[in-house]
């Protein structure tokens, strides 16, 4: 039996089955290691503890880094709003001025603030 004599779907099903069974045989030398796990920004510290601070050290100020994102996505979203205003009449642009001011001195401020807060860790 060849396969030309085989049904079509049958030839491919056999295929799907066939096919990873090519992806065993390939040396084992081929698969990459696993990575190690990096150091914390503060370093690996002299025992388990202090470790898990630093890592949890990094993940505060990943936090506060998506903080400060997120607020400047607001800031950016809020200014692009009053300028849409601003083209259907709504708005002046002293009003867009005073709204990308204010922003970015909120800005300025959430990122001094969130500075010091993980400055306290």
């Amino acid at each position: 039996m060849n396969a030309s004599s085989l049904p079509r779907r049958t030839v491919h099903r056999l295929a799907a089955v066939l096919a990873p069974l090519g992806l065993a045989a390939t040396p084992l030398a081929a698969w990459a290691a696993l990575p190690t796990l990096e150091n914390p920004s503060r370093g690996a510290g002299s025992g388990i503890m202090q470790t898990l601070q630093n890592h949890g050290y990094d993940i505060v100020l990943l936090i506060a880094l998506l903080v400060v994102a997120s607020m400047f996505v607001g800031v950016c979203y809020h200014a692009y709003t009053r300028y849409s205003e601003i083209h259907t009449g709504r708005a002046t642009w002293g009003q867009f001025g005073l709204t990308v001011a204010v922003g970015a001195i909120l800005l300025v401020v959430g990122i001094w603030l969130l500075t010091k807060a993980t400055g306290v860790l």
